[in-house]
């Protein structure tokens, strides 16, 4: 399980148009926010990822860096980007070993999704992380269904009430209970 103010996993991963993506390279003012989303053969990171796009200079006003990263290979990941829209910085090919390192949950298809698009044989559900340019964890949400996901609106006024009362990552203790 991922700890904040802990160290994360390793993250690199090619992008669409911006060159290799690595997290211990990306070097934010505040964070890194990343999107990880099932693929394109899922409808509700399709609207989700346009709610992510829109806001983006928002994201970049506050420090804060934007990708969003699935399993599905160039040409999937290239189809999504296309249905998105032009903002948004898309990683592919995450290795599922990666995305189980980040306490992302795998699926297994189960044929056709309900926009008629295949399902890889496998892919990670999604998780929205935001990461301090140290690299440790600042705030986590992983799911183990498409549904019910943080809104993007409400995370960036979390990231002004942090700014603004330096408030710290919570969920750190690991000690006995």
């Amino acid at each position: 399980m991922l700890l904040p103010r802990r160290p994360v996993p390793e993250l690199r991963v090619p992008t669409l148009a911006h060159g290799d993506f690595e997290l211990a390279a990306d070097a934010p003012k505040l964070f890194t926010l990343i999107c990880f989303y099932r693929g394109l053969h899922c409808p509700v990171c399709l609207k989700y990822l346009r709610d992510l796009d829109a806001p983006i200079p928002e994201y970049e006003c506050r420090g804060t860096t934007v990708i969003a990263v699935s399993s599905d290979v160039h040409e999937r990941a290239q189809d999504m980007a296309r249905k998105v829209g032009a903002n948004l910085r898309f990683g592919y090919s995450l290795p599922l070993t990666t995305a189980r390192r980040w306490g992302l949950y795998i699926s297994s298809s189960r044929g056709k999704s309900s926009i008629d698009i295949e399902e890889p044989p496998l892919f990670s559900e999604p998780g929205v992380f935001l990461v301090r340019p140290d690299g440790t964890l600042y705030y986590a949400a992983v799911q183990t269904m498409p549904f019910a996901r943080p809104l993007f609106s409400e995370l960036l006024q979390a990231i002004d009430f942090a700014v603004v009362k330096d408030y710290p990552a919570r969920g750190e203790y690991d000690g006995p209970l």
